[in-house]
């Protein structure tokens, strides 16, 4: 029977604490060396008349007693279940390799293989993670590894097939015969895709930072059902007192959370931000990066910005593919739960299980256009209030320390508050209420204190 290695890297490490290794390692023949140690098509050959099983799992030697549970294919066998890899069984091409449909001869089961690029550790690294990830890691907003290839310098990885592609074959470059995603579907994505990310920041443990969070790693089974997908970038997380991970910058313009991208610490707040990026694709239909527009509207969180500060402004930062048929409200809370989300600060950012309430919360909420009022009518509304409010001079305070705190979002409330801003004053009512609270309390103390004083003066005069 084959085994996974020890890793020369974080991931290792929180699997095997002996083992002590850094990031600077990545490019040593070290990971090579591991490759060669995985159970290849031929092993599994030789042996499965004595397993009796296609399950291979972790050996003894590597330091941990978790099983990991994968099925190991030859090239052969996936050379078979692609047609030779053939033009049209192409799904897709990423960084690090291309995606193809196919058909298990030994099960007929269809499947996605990716057959990693072959050319530099990379790819190498990348596979030798993903393994480990996908092994170990189960849930339903997940994507099943099915099994892998690793015959001579040949790595394959074989996933179970998602139907309806990835969220970004649904959001960009629609053709004309397509139709685009309706309000209530997207909000069901975007709860479940969340979900996903609350199991690896969350469930697992220590927890896992996905670090490649976008919409094309976001695939849709039946009925749309999210699964997060290419866990080559993912990290383990901080443990103990650290508050960081630091590492190389890797990942997709667009999506990097700033501080990751300047200083390259890696915390969760990191996908939170990326998370926040791909909601806002799923608002307002547009790439995260898009350089046919004009100059000011090319970065997706740049251009929606300084919108989030003027509710009539909202409107215009609905796809406009949906043709006005969302709720007006849920618009708003959506758009509170992205702008929360895209924080330039770490600290103030949700964390993601609060995220997750807020977007169950607004997938809940079905959206019947043909019950729906008139939206221009609605629209007309929304103005008039926002001029009320303006002309009484009511102003929203910037909460400085919004997010992260792990209260749960209420979006039961009035229309009125819904706004981004808005919802970060609420975020921080509890503490408001007990500042409030407190500074009554001291000022009580002191009226006391002083009357108390001044009555006793009254009384020594009396009495001199």
């Amino acid at each position: 029977m084959g085994c996974f290695p020890c890793f020369d890297s974080k991931e290792e490490e929180g699997l095997n604490p002996s083992n002590k290794s850094d990031d600077r390692t990545e490019g040593k023949p070290m990971v090579e060396t591991n490759i060669s140690r995985l159970a290849s098509g031929a092993d599994r050959l030789k042996t499965r008349s004595l397993s009796g099983s296609r399950k291979e799992s972790m050996s003894p030697r590597c330091g941990t007693d978790v099983n990991i549970a994968a099925q190991t294919f030859t090239f052969r066998e996936l050379a078979a279940a692609t047609k030779n890899f053939r033009p049209e069984c192409l799904l897709g091409e990423g960084g690090f390799g291309r995606v193809y449909k196919g058909r298990l001869e030994s099960t007929n089961q269809v499947v996605a293989v990716k057959q990693l690029d072959r050319n530099g550790l990379q790819g190498n690294r990348e596979f030798l993670v993903e393994v480990l990830m996908l092994s170990l890691l189960h849930h339903p907003n997940l994507v099943n590894l099915i099994g892998y290839c690793a015959d001579g310098d040949q790595r394959l990885l074989v996933y179970e097939f998602m139907p309806l592609g990835s969220l970004e074959d649904h959001l960009h470059d629609l053709p004309p015969d397509k139709e685009p995603l309706d309000w209530n579907t997207r909000m069901k994505i975007a709860a479940g895709a969340a979900k996903g990310l609350e199991y690896l920041h969350d469930k697992a443990n220590p927890p896992v930072i996905y670090r490649d969070f976008k919409s094309s790693n976001i695939l849709l089974d039946e009925g749309f059902h999210p699964k997060l997908s290419d866990f080559g970038l993912a990290k383990l997380g901080p443990t103990g007192d650290k508050s960081h991970v630091s590492t190389r910058v890797m990942g997709t313009y667009g999506y990097c959370a700033p501080e990751y991208a300047m200083t390259g610490q890696l915390t969760v707040k990191s996908d939170v931000y990326s998370f926040g990026v791909v909601f806002l694709e799923l608002i307002t239909g547009r790439k995260a990066i898009d350089s046919t527009r004009s100059h000011g509207e090319q970065n997706l969180v740049s251009w929606a910005r300084p919108m989030f500060n003027d509710r009539r402004k909202f409107p215009k930062l609905a796809d406009p593919r949906l043709q006005g048929q969302y709720p007006m409200r849920g618009l708003y809370q959506a758009l509170a739960v992205a702008s929360m989300c895209i924080q330039e600060q770490a600290a103030t950012r949700p964390l993601i299980g609060d995220v997750v309430t807020a977007l169950s919360y607004l997938a809940s909420q079905s959206y019947d256009p043909k019950s729906a009022p008139s939206h221009s009518i609605r629209e007309k509304d929304e103005r008039r209030r926002a001029e009320r409010q303006e002309d009484r001079g009511t102003r929203i305070t910037k909460s400085n320390d919004g997010g992260g705190s792990g209260r749960r979002w209420d979006l039961s409330g009035s229309e009125r508050d819904d706004s981004p801003k808005e919802t970060a004053r609420i975020l921080n009512r509890d503490l408001d209420r007990e500042r409030a609270v407190a500074e009554a309390k001291l000022w009580g103390e002191n009226w006391r204190e002083k009357r108390r004083a001044s009555a006793l003066g009254s009384f020594d005069g009396a009495n001199g």
